[in-house]
């Protein structure tokens, strides 16, 4: 059954796009329905709701359908943000997205070709470990003054950026912790130990057609 006064989220656990846009419903305090899905075998009522078949999809009880991570993001930010993601102490939101803009396209890239280069033809993955470590670079530099990308708080950034990194350090956990980027290293480590990322990550079984809803009911971190 499917509860139509609630947002229905299309998510896989383990995609950072997916982990950012659960963890903004988890700090807006948004309630919503969790259908996991197998990326291998996507349901078809997500693929008529976004036939691009890429998660997150946000269903919302309207019947719009946001299927980017950082629109989902905004959406639910934009009705409640108590821990101030949209709020950046230093420089502006258009800044905040762009950082974010860059780790969704040049950083993502490198990582990918880095984390599984066995799917990109001619890919040296330690020529794309270097490229990418020049994202992270920039990030240590913004991270000298604060211990977020833009202040004393997170902002969407941070929450955007964050599950890439990981998935980067998870590649090869020793060489990241062995580079010379402390400040992200201490972000990083943040970041995985803090309510907005830990709250999200309880694993749930695959989601088929007639299945009882789950629904979430996030607390903020507030």
């Amino acid at each position: 059954m499917i509860d139509q006064a609630l947002p229905i989220l299309y998510s896989f656990r383990r995609c950072p796009y997916a982990m950012r846009a659960r963890m903004a419903l988890f700090a807006s305090a948004t309630p919503y329905v969790l259908r996991e899905v197998v990326l291998r075998d996507k349901p078809a009522d997500m693929l008529a709701l976004s036939p691009k078949g890429t998660v997150p999809v946000l269903q919302l009880p309207s019947g719009q359908v946001i299927d980017e991570s950082l629109d989902v993001m905004r959406w639910a930010l934009g009705h409640n943000d108590p821990l101030g993601w949209l709020k950046p102490q230093s420089d502006n939101a258009e800044t905040v997205t762009a950082l974010a803009h860059t780790c969704d396209s040049e950083f993502k890239t490198h990582l990918d070709r880095y984390k599984y280069a066995s799917r990109y033809e001619h890919s040296d993955p330690l020529v794309h470990r270097q490229a990418g470590s020049e994202f992270l670079r920039q990030l240590e530099t913004r991270l000298g003054p604060h211990p977020y990308l833009f202040g004393d708080h997170a902002t969407l950034a941070d929450i955007a950026i964050a599950p890439f990194v990981r998935q980067f350090a998870l590649a090869d956990w020793d060489w990241f912790f062995a580079t010379p980027f402390p400040n992200v290293h201490r972000w990083l480590n943040a970041f995985i130990a803090n309510p907005p990322f830990t709250a999200v990550m309880d694993k749930v079984g695959p989601w088929k057609p007639g299945d009882e809803d789950i629904i979430i009911y996030p607390q903020t971190a507030a």
